[in-house]
């Protein structure tokens, strides 16, 4: 065998075995055991109240009262009857001239107090009636809303608390200089 050749075999064997000792004693130093993971402990959602304001409407039927048109405006029913009845009246007293003056002037009297009266009657008569009505109205709905996530986490005898705008999944989180990394993947215990 060429000399050359088992030289060259024996350094690089000689040279591997150097490496892998090498790597051997970096992974034996104290404190580089490898990437360091914190446990998540817990999490808890941060929430605000919400209020929301919303119209409601609905239709409601309203009962008015109204004064009952007349079906004499005029009040001519009235007059006459109170016309009538005040001539009679008025013919009842006195006698000659007299009488036909207490007869006109019974007319005239019993005319203006049947118009008035008629006018009283109609005055008191009211009518009911139902309209329906659209009434709205404001009402508040109260909600709460998830702002964000305490999320409480362990490293040996630390313990700490960050807060996230994100739930955090998985149950360990990588970290780096001694803070957790969540903008990785959160890792599960058994991967």
């Amino acid at each position: 065998m060429n000399k050359s050749i088992v030289i060259g075999t024996t350094l690089s064997v000689l040279g591997l075995g150097g490496l892998g000792f090498g790597a051997w004693q970096v992974q034996q130093q104290p404190g580089e055991s490898g990437p360091q993971f914190a446990e998540v402990v817990a999490v808890e959602p941060v929430t605000r109240s919400v209020e929301t304001p919303r119209e409601v409407c609905e239709d409601v039927v309203v009962h008015q009262q109204a004064q009952a048109p007349s079906r004499d405006p005029h009040r001519i029913a009235g007059t006459a009857a109170g016309a009538v009845v005040g001539g009679l009246l008025g013919n009842q007293v006195g006698g000659g001239s007299g009488k036909t003056l207490a007869t006109v002037a019974g007319a005239v009297g019993g005319g203006f107090a049947g118009r008035e009266i008629q006018g009283r009657i109609e005055a008191n008569q009211t009518q009911t009636y139902a309209t329906t009505q659209r009434q709205c109205h404001t009402v508040t709905d109260s909600s709460e809303e998830t702002v964000g996530y305490d999320v409480t986490w362990r490293h040996g005898e630390t313990t700490e608390v960050s807060r996230l705008d994100h739930r955090p999944e998985g149950n360990r989180v990588l970290l780096e200089e001694g803070q957790p990394r969540w903008d990785l993947p959160l890792a599960s215990a058994d991967g």
